[in-house]
């Protein structure tokens, strides 16, 4: 760095004046600067330098960062495109010390900004989502993946027009691995894809989830994954449930499509821009037809009632062969975690959390459980009324008789208690055929099963169930037979008699003040050696979330509370 000879401020290269800092993140800090040479404004961008003794407990970091940011100013130039950020140069110091970006001058605010005056129209949300679909096109196109599309990384210019920048962490394609090798975990905890959560390299689709979350939290005014931790974020992001969008009008249908855990279930970018340009075309104004008046105008942020379900038809067991409709808005529910990756050792890079040390750090141990953790709990499959019928085979899957076949029982008040949680299953039961599932998710006025679509399939269904109603929401994913966790299981027999003391357990040793969702997940939960493992969560609209893991005997296997 030079200085200037007139007024004796810092020069970068003997050209860029530094005028003011406009914003610092993990790569580095933004500076305002002016490029004497050419009598223009620009974006200077300072490569951070690693604490020494950071630097010292982890050789080559300097030189990792340094080749991070040139990458990042190549990756940008191999760019054209009117929303991605334009590199104008590079400075690489010949001393070897940290380089600087030279960028285009964005005017004006990030979509951060925006979104803290309030929610977007769906409208400008999705002109918005159609305007970063196209940069992550052409970058995709160009073999490179961003890694961290999240609001802080969208500037909006003044004229109007969204840029999509910080490609700092952006991978080429060709050189990925050298610089992945360690296992970090890079990119913002609340807008990472799951796969990419769970060590996976990743691909197009998961720069497509992170806008998915984008424009989820841009018009629903709440993150649904947010948590009091990065570490409760990261496990949120890889197995909570995602509620149903209800003040999304027409996006909503693109978000379910969107947020899905199985990255093959995802529309490509040119199949989620024609879903876009679809939902762009709905009369402005026009309501959601899934929307309550109440969520019509919502105002203010927080998570809301969700949306009633569409009376559904009727479903066999023996599905027919599924062609994908838009579908209704929906819980994406499809989990694909693979235990020995989601015990490997994970790092967000926002708060530099190592997941195995954090893990360690909460105290996670289990008890010694038998058999597959059905073990005990009785041989008892419930009716269609959710009682019980005589004992069968464990793990065994019989369709109803005709004399079990009549209608569930009517429910009456929160789903969670024991009668009206086996009320629930009966109606799974009468709409499939089966009470083997993948998972299933339980609130108070409504619940989502994944359902296989026959005994023995690879591959599953989601369901709803609202008002004593069951519908089929779509096609849910696959079963991978190599997975312990992903593994369908007799939901009859978990501990569902316990319920109302877990639940008052729950709001007694959960720490979580005033709690406005409660819920149950049921599934082969990896921290419990893959059995089946009740949950019950209580979240509220700060973030903060605890739960209590139950395994199929009723004993606490695990505690996480929200301090």
């Amino acid at each position: 760095m030079s200085t200037s000879d007139d007024d004796g401020r810092p020069l970068v290269d003997g050209r860029f004046r530094l005028v003011s800092r406009l914003g610092s993140g993990g790569m580095g800090t933004v500076w305002r600067a002016r490029d004497i040479a050419l009598d223009r404004d620009v974006a200077l961008k300072e490569v951070r330098p690693p604490d020494p003794a950071v630097e010292a407990a982890n050789p080559g970091l300097t030189a990792q960062l340094r080749a991070r940011a040139v990458r990042e100013a190549r990756a940008l130039a191999r760019l054209s495109h009117p929303h991605v950020v334009t590199v104008h140069h590079i400075v690489e110091p010949a001393d070897g010390s940290a380089p600087w970006i030279v960028m285009e001058l964005v005017e004006g605010s990030s979509v951060a900004d925006r979104l803290a005056a309030g929610p977007l129209p769906v409208p400008e949300a999705i002109t918005l989502g159609r305007q970063i679909l196209g940069a992550l096109r052409a970058a995709h196109a160009a073999g490179i993946q961003h890694r961290d599309v999240k609001p802080a990384n969208v500037l909006l210019r003044a004229e109007g027009g969204a840029v999509l920048t910080d490609f700092g962490i952006a991978v080429l394609d060709e050189a990925t691995s050298r610089l992945t090798a360690s296992g970090d975990l890079i990119g913002s905890a609340e807008f990472i894809a799951p796969e990419r959560v769970r060590g996976e390299e990743g691909n197009p689709a998961s720069d497509l989830w992170s806008l998915g979350m984008l424009l989820y939290v841009a018009t629903e005014g709440h993150h649904p994954l947010r948590r009091a931790t990065s570490l409760a974020t990261v496990v949120a992001v890889l197995d909570d449930p995602i509620p149903p969008p209800v003040r999304s009008g027409a996006l909503a249908p693109v978000l379910t499509r969107l947020l899905v855990r199985d990255p093959a279930q995802r529309p490509d970018g040119a199949e989620l821009d024609r879903l876009l340009a679809e939902a762009q075309g709905a009369p402005a104004g026009a309501p959601d037809p899934r929307a309550t008046p109440a969520d019509a105008a919502p105002q203010g942020f927080g998570p809301p009632t969700p949306p009633p379900t569409p009376a559904p038809g009727p479903y066999p067991y023996a599905h027919p062969v599924y062609q994908p409709p838009v579908p209704p808005p929906t819980v994406a529910a499809g989990r694909a975690t693979a235990a020995p990756a989601r015990r490997r050792r994970l790092t967000t890079a926002v708060a530099g959390t190592v997941l195995a040390a954090g893990l360690v750090a909460l105290g996670f141990r289990f008890l010694p459980l038998g058999g597959e953790g059905t073990e005990g709990a009785g041989d008892r499959t419930p009716d269609a009324k959710g009682g019980t019928t005589a004992s069968r085979t464990p793990g065994s899957t019989t369709a109803p008789t005709p004399a079990e076949s009549s209608a569930p029982p009517a429910v009456t008040g929160s789903l969670l208690t024991p009668d009206n949680t086996r009320a629930v299953i009966a109606a799974f039961r009468e709409a499939t055929g089966t009470t083997t599932f993948k998972e299933l998710y339980i609130y108070d006025a409504y619940a989502f099963a994944g359902i296989p679509t026959k005994p023995g399939a690879k591959t599953y269904d989601r369901y709803q169930y609202r008002d004593g109603k069951v519908g089929k929401q779509g096609v849910g994913g696959t079963i991978s037979s190599s997975r312990p966790d992903d593994q369908p299981f007799d939901v009859t027999r978990l501990p569902w008699d316990d319920l109302p003391t877990l639940m008052k357990r729950a709001d007694r040793e959960l720490k979580v003040e005033n709690p406005n969702l409660r819920y149950v997940i049921v599934d082969r939960w990896s921290f419990n050696e893959d059995r089946p493992t009740l949950r019950v969560y209580r979240t509220n609209e700060y973030g903060a979330v605890g739960y209590l893991a139950v395994d199929a005997d009723g004993r606490v296997v695990h505690k996480v509370t929200a301090d």
